[in-house]
């Protein structure tokens, strides 16, 4: 069977769902293939939040915060609970190293439009108990929150499918359909789809499908490990990360001698807890290839990590633990936009570990980059085209 389409979507996770959303909406014929089920891999293998400080200063802070603005009316857009919250969040300072990232990381991002300062451990302690002694301070930030991800790709998938688009569950992609040298449609395990524009948003996994057109995509899997416990009282007041998870990925120079083997998996902290109790406590960012297995070693870092800045968690009961791959790019930006010299097809990936807090942006781009031709805001810094992308 052949099916035909507008667009055909490579990737049914949180942001494949988002751009079939956006362009069912927009009046599109979509077909939208997903090897797995919706929320099988990156998407259901992550921490739920739509934090903002942890955004390098510039584009990718400024799509997080209007992607923040997105998350507002989602919910009743999409009439789906997607379980956002938005009770702020704080970023732990230890030493006078970290301090000195955030002084300035927090100055430019206000310079951004993000409200976030700066506040002593005395003041934190008041918004979270539980804080290690040894804090030198936190950032702060009321606008930072948190979703469900599970919820929020269904929330998509949902919508998608109401405005018309075709969503379709252990549909692997298998190869791509060429004509003149130009992309027009798929192979599936459940046909083929002919499409004037396919759209290849299958994160880690892109690299993999971009080699069938020959194409060597930027993206590398990296693996993040993370805790969840039973369900308890009310404990975590909005979500945590700490600064030396901004250290790592900002300033890696500064980690290279690094003797702490936590340091060396990049664990850092982030936390949050559920809307049913239970609390997530992540994560490492390894590159183990494809393997989403746990480790021992890697478990055992990330709660001697926790219970160092958060000594109040040592009582928690952990019932069980998950990890993932996220699409990491060299330059920590996601591919968006159009592959020259591949007619017919779009980029939507590399968006390591922000693809919950950017997914209804990115659909937002998409769209406007299909079916008007331009971003509603200038997104050259996503295209993909930045990169070598074909071998010379």
């Amino acid at each position: 069977m052949t099916r035909t389409a507008d667009v055909a979507i490579v990737g049914g996770g949180v942001n494949g769902c988002s751009i079939a959303y956006r362009l069912a909406k927009a009046g599109k014929k979509v077909v939208l293939c997903e090897k797995g089920d919706f929320a099988a891999g990156a998407t259901g293998s992550c921490d739920q939040m739509v934090i903002l400080q942890s955004k390098n200063p510039g584009i990718h802070l400024k799509l997080a915060l209007d992607s923040a603005e997105l998350f507002q009316t989602l919910a009743q857009e999409l009439d789906y609970d997607i379980e956002y919250f938005r009770h702020g969040g704080m970023i732990t300072i230890e030493n006078e190293m970290e301090m000195d990232v955030m002084t300035d990381f927090v100055a430019k991002q206000k310079k951004i439009g993000l409200e976030v300062d700066i506040i002593s451990r005395e003041e934190a302690s008041k918004r979270q108990r539980g804080l290690g002694e040894h804090l030198l301070g936190c950032t702060y930030s009321a606008q930072d929150g948190h979703v469900n991800p599970f919820k929020l790709n269904m929330g998509f998938a949902q919508a998608a499918k109401k405005a018309g688009a075709e969503l379709l569950i252990d549909a692997e992609v298998t190869d791509f359909k060429m004509a003149g040298g130009k992309v027009v449609g798929i192979k599936t395990a459940k046909g083929d789809v002919d499409a004037e524009t396919v759209v290849l948003a299958a994160g880690a996994w892109s690299p993999l499908l971009g080699q069938k057109l020959g194409m060597k995509l930027p993206i590398k899997p990296r693996r993040g490990q993370i805790i969840v416990s039973q369900p308890c009282a009310p404990y975590i007041v909005g979500d945590i990360l700490s600064a030396q998870y901004i250290v790592a990925k900002y300033h890696p120079e500064t980690l290279l001698n690094a003797k702490s083997r936590g340091i060396q998996l990049g664990v850092g902290l982030a936390i949050s807890q559920t809307a049913r109790g239970g609390i997530l406590i992540g994560a490492t960012r390894e590159f183990v290839d494809y393997d989403v297995s746990n480790t021992r070693e890697g478990i055992r870092e990330i709660l001697k990590n926790a219970a160092r800045l958060m000594p109040g968690l040592k009582n928690l009961n952990i019932i069980r633990v998950m990890g993932g791959v996220r699409p990491y790019t060299p330059d920590g930006l996601p591919l968006v936009g159009c592959v020259k010299g591949m007619d017919g097809l779009f980029m939507a990936a590399g968006h390591e570990g922000d693809g919950i807090a950017l997914s209804a942006v990115t659909g937002k781009i998409v769209a406007g980059l299909i079916c008007e031709g331009k971003a509603y805001t200038d997104v050259s810094a996503l295209d993909p085209n930045r990169f070598e992308l074909f071998a010379k």
